[in-house]
């Protein structure tokens, strides 16, 4: 699995206006900026992600993901300057 194959997955599933994946194969580190996590918690935004990925991460192909996952609004309050 590479970066952009986990990337493609999750916003296939996924509307995002941003997402950014990183890792060594096994270990993954995403920010995601969705529209669908507005209301959320972030333990639903998290188990909306693992659905996006769903066998993938029960096989082992994604032994670990630490998620950022932020709205649209959160995310354009965090880059302004």
């Amino acid at each position: 699995m590479t970066s952009n194959e986990l990337q493609d997955l999750i916003a296939a599933a996924l509307p995002c206006e941003h997402i950014q994946v990183d890792g060594d194969g096994r270990h993954w580190q995403a920010v995601i900026v969705s529209p669908e996590f507005e209301g959320k918690s972030r333990i639903q935004r998290h188990q909306r992600v693992y659905k996006a990925l769903g066998a993938k991460m029960h096989t082992d192909e994604v032994h670990a993901l630490s998620m950022h996952t932020v709205t649209p609004a959160e995310w354009a309050a965090m880059n302004e300057d």
